[in-house]
């Protein structure tokens, strides 16, 4: 039986428990954007097609335009780098500042020519310029890092034992904090050194099951060349008691949007 319920990554717990769940034999938490959503210009996701410069998953809080318009070269910047391994990114947020102060950012094909007016132009088979830029945005618009992390975690206390946890992540700083995540959750400590005593012993959360981050194969990329930047990480689930993530400690770059409006 399938049962639907909208909610948030960071909310899975209380909606399998509020849907009568028990304890979960496996969870899938699938970071990308659907394809529908990037299709449709009127959502604001594409850099291919005009729409409104909006970028959020639900209809509430504020957008891509909002955000642009609030926040300080500098944050632009945090945001562009740490969420998107944009290197141009100062060369960026500074076009986009001065694009602003003329007239307001608020079409999605005015920001990609902002953007590709500072790269280099794409080879042929290269990502468009604007990739990483737009998805930076989008992430910062939906906290989308803040939804992983507490996903993670309520994926960890929803799991029974010997559940299983598939994460597919679309973007290396995702991939990062996943893999550290699970790193942490399966070091069971003890280990010093000459330089630092032992940590107290703990018990592992989760066992991994890949070793490394798994990639598309070329049939699928062939099938799905949206799937090239796809990574699936597997783990599972101890008996261990969950805990609660350390946001420092998983490496998460600072909430820069929270901060910018």
């Amino acid at each position: 039986r399938l049962t639907l319920v909208q909610g948030s990554f960071s909310d899975l717990d209380k909606l399998a428990a509020a849907s009568g769940a028990e304890l979960l034999q496996g969870v899938v938490l699938d970071l990308g954007v659907s394809s529908m959503q990037l299709d449709r210009a009127e959502r604001g996701f594409s850099f291919q097609k005009d729409g409104p410069l909006d970028m959020r998953m639900s209809r509430s809080g504020p957008s891509a335009a909002d955000l642009l318009a609030g926040a300080s070269e500098a944050e632009i910047a945090d945001i562009l780098f740490h969420y998107g391994d944009e290197r141009a990114a100062r060369r960026i947020a500074r076009a986009i500042v001065a694009a602003r102060a003329a007239s307001p950012l608020t079409r999605t094909l005015q920001l990609a020519e902002i953007v590709r007016r500072c790269l280099p132009r794409a080879r042929p088979g290269q990502a468009d310029p604007a990739t990483r830029s737009f998805q930076a945005i989008r992430i910062a618009v939906n906290d989308e890092l803040g939804q992983l992390a507490g996903g993670l975690a309520a994926a960890e206390r929803a799991l029974a034992p010997g559940g299983m946890l598939a994460v597919v992540t679309f973007q290396s700083t995702e991939d990062r904090i996943v893999k550290r995540y699970l790193a942490l959750a399966a070091d069971p400590g003890g280990r010093g050194s000459r330089h630092a005593p032992a940590a107290p012993q703990r018990a592992p959360r989760f066992a991994a099951v890949t070793r490394r981050a798994v990639a598309p194969s070329a049939d699928e990329l062939a099938a799905n060349p949206r799937a090239r930047s796809a990574r699936l990480r597997v783990a599972r689930r101890t008996d261990a008691t969950a805990a609660e993530p350390d946001r420092a400690a998983l490496g998460l770059p600072p909430p820069t949007l929270a901060r910018s409006l």
